[in-house]
C-alpha cells in the first residue's frame, strides 16, 4: 500500500509519501512540503498548494491520502487556512478516485511513538527511526506528513489477523487498545 501523507498548512503543507514493506514496516517514497508567501492572496497561495497536491498526486499515485484531522484552535484564521488546505487534498484525491483518511494528531503520535500525548521532537525522530532515515525530515511539517501516513499504514484496522498483531510494534498495540476501549466506551465493537 502506498499512502500520501499531508500536514495540512496554508504556508507550509507537509507532504510526505511512504510504502508499506513486508513486516509490517515502512518504507520512504518521497518527503517535501508545499509552501506559498504570505504576502500573496488567499486565492492564489490555495492555488499554488492545489497545484503542487495535484502534482504530488500524479507522480505518485497513492491508495489512499491520509490527512491530519484539524481541530479548532485560538488562532481562527491559522485554522481556516489548515482546513482550507486539508479540503484541498481531499478534493485532489477525491478527482483520482483515491480515498482519503483523516488523523487526529493525538492518533498520529500514539501510532507513531505510542504516546498520544508525545513531543514533536519525538514524533519526528521515531519517523527517522521507522523509515531508517539518517536524519529527522525538515521541515517539521515534512516529518508530520510522514507521520500520518505511517499512521494510515499502521492502524489497526489495517491488522488482519492474529499473527500480524503480534508483530506489531508497542506503540501500534498501544494504539490499538486505546482504539478498541475508546469504542467500547462508545457501544460500538
Amino acid at each position: 500500500m502506498r499512502v500520501l501523507g499531508v500536514d495540512p498548512g496554508l504556508t507550509r503543507c507537509g507532504i510526505g509519501v511512504v510504502d508499506s514493506v513486508t513486516g509490517r514496516r515502512a518504507r520512504l517514497v518521497a518527503v517535501g512540503v508545499a509552501m506559498s508567501p504570505p504576502t500573496d492572496t488567499v486565492d492564489a497561495r490555495l492555488l499554488q498548494i492545489a497545484t503542487e497536491l495535484d502534482a504530488w498526486m500524479d507522480a505518485h499515485t497513492p491508495d489512499v491520502v491520509a490527512v491530519e484531522r484539524v481541530f479548532a484552535q485560538h488562532n481562527v484564521s491559522t485554522v481556516m487556512g489548515t482546513a482550507q488546505v486539508a479540503g484541498l487534498a481531499m478534493v485532489a484525491a477525491a478527482r483520482r478516485g483515491v480515498p482519503v483518511a483523516m488523523h487526529t494528531p493525538s492518533e498520529v503520535k500514539a501510532a507513531v511513538t505510542g504516546s498520544g500525548r508525545a513531543g514533536k521532537e519525538q514524533v519526528q525522530k521515531m519517523v527517522a527511526q521507522i523509515l531508517g532515515l539518517s536524519e529527522v525530515p525538515r521541515p517539521a511539517d515534512a516529518a508530520d506528513a510522514l507521520a500520518l501516513a505511517i499512521c494510515h499504514l499502521w492502524r489497526p484496522s489495517a491488522i488482519l489477523d492474529k499473527a500480524e498483531r503480534f508483530a506489531q510494534t508497542p506503540a501500534q498495540r498501544a494504539w490499538a487498545a486505546a482504539e478498541q476501549s475508546a469504542r467500547r466506551a462508545k457501544g460500538t465493537r
